[in-house]
């Protein structure tokens, strides 16, 4: 069992005397002070450069890879460090060798699965939307377009929603894609740190994060991962001096070779914010410490609590599936009195948020049983 007490009186010793109950994980999570008090080190270390030896840098590069990796199932030199989500699906939809065709994806999706895809309209490339089944994605659906639709080049998806919560069976998904030669692109942010998953037993071609939520890291920290297989198939379309085999050796720059890394550095276009990713270091560090599956059972049992509140109120609909199957850290419900309920948290200091006409709550390894219960009650007025 996870123990959220210790961990609160540990890394967030400022929860203990704060008003706020912080349930937006889903937005920005927390840093934990392990991780702000590498953040001060580095700031100092920042300022008085030379006492920063580029060796150190570079250290922190390689643990942010070789973390990353660990939270994913993944090798370190499958993951190239990204500044966001974003960026790494922009990869994915310009360095793929797409052929004319139609990607697929969910209707409700967040905007970084869409707007980058519509892009390729050039290339013969269109995005269609897979409609909602009941407000929630249908999955059933996507794997039968997939199965008998010819022109399907590649599917993106989240794999868990922003608004709803729901959670893609990403293997069932992958497996329709590779039986059928379509590239399969995952935005993984709202489920990465706190949902195992084994990207070396499920058939994803890229997987794309970011820090700045439930990995507790700080803004502009991200990465991506690209299948084995494909890395040095995959031919960047931005290319910079950090992505070349060259760049390791700063008295030799100007020799010039045209050799780029041939793991995922490759994709690790410009000087990286060495700082930030010192400081998601700990985020991450802290994850692994406690355990991807302890932090999931810890945010199903929490989840429990919303839905069982939601299913007994007449007034509220449960957004979020209740099977916990299909469920994270993203707990949504809406209802007759919305507006009223947002009002009494933000009245009780409750940190949530409104996403698509439904309040969000989204807790963490930190939040514990008697908080959620507080905000319910607060909920009921």
């Amino acid at each position: 069992m996870l123990d959220s007490n210790a961990l609160r009186d540990r890394e967030y010793p400022w929860m203990a005397d704060d008003p706020a109950i912080y349930l937006n994980a889903a937005s920005v999570g927390p840093m934990p002070r392990a991780a702000a008090l590498v953040a001060d080190e580095w700031t100092a270390l920042r300022a008085q450069p030379h006492q920063s030896p580029f060796a150190r840098m570079l250290e922190a590069a390689a643990v942010a890879r070789r973390q990353f990796a660990a939270l994913v199932g993944a090798d370190a030199d499958e993951i190239a460090l990204m500044p966001n989500t974003t960026y790494g699906l922009n990869l994915a939809a310009r360095a793929l060798p797409l052929r004319p065709g139609t990607i697929l994806t969910f209707d409700g999706e967040f905007p970084s699965c869409v707007y980058p895809f519509q892009a390729l309209g050039a290339r013969g490339i269109t995005l269609d939307l897979i409609p909602r089944r009941d407000g929630l994605p249908d999955e059933d659906a996507l794997v039968a377009a997939i199965e008998q639709r010819p022109d399907v080049v590649a599917v993106v998806v989240s794999w868990v929603q922003f608004a709803t919560g729901f959670v893609a069976d990403l293997a069932r998904i992958g497996a329709a894609c590779r039986a059928r030669g379509v590239f399969f692109i995952v935005d993984g942010i709202q489920g990465c740190g706190v949902r195992p998953i084994d990207l070396h037993t499920v058939p994803v071609d890229l997987f794309a994060s970011g820090a700045q939520k439930w990995q507790l890291g700080p803004w502009g920290t991200g990465f991506v991962y690209v299948r084995r297989e494909l890395i040095t198939a995959l031919q960047p379309l931005d290319v910079g001096w950090a992505c070349m085999k060259g760049s390791t050796d700063y008295t030799r720059l100007t020799d010039y070779a045209f050799d780029l890394f041939d793991d995922a550095r490759r994709f690790e276009v410009v000087t990286l914010a060495y700082h930030d990713f010192a400081v998601a270091n700990a985020g991450t560090a802290l994850l692994l410490e406690l355990g991807v599956d302890r932090v999931a059972a810890h945010l199903e049992a929490l989840g429990t609590q919303v839905v069982e509140w939601a299913q007994a109120r007449p007034d509220v609909r449960l957004v979020t599936p209740a099977d916990p199957a299909r469920r994270a850290g993203v707990l949504a419900f809406t209802g007759a009195d919305i507006a009223g309920m947002a009002e009494r948290l933000r009245a009780r200091h409750v940190i949530h948020t409104v996403r698509e006409g439904a309040i969000r709550l989204s807790p963490h390894a930190y939040t514990t049983r008697d908080e959620l219960e507080t905000v319910l009650r607060v909920l009921d007025g």
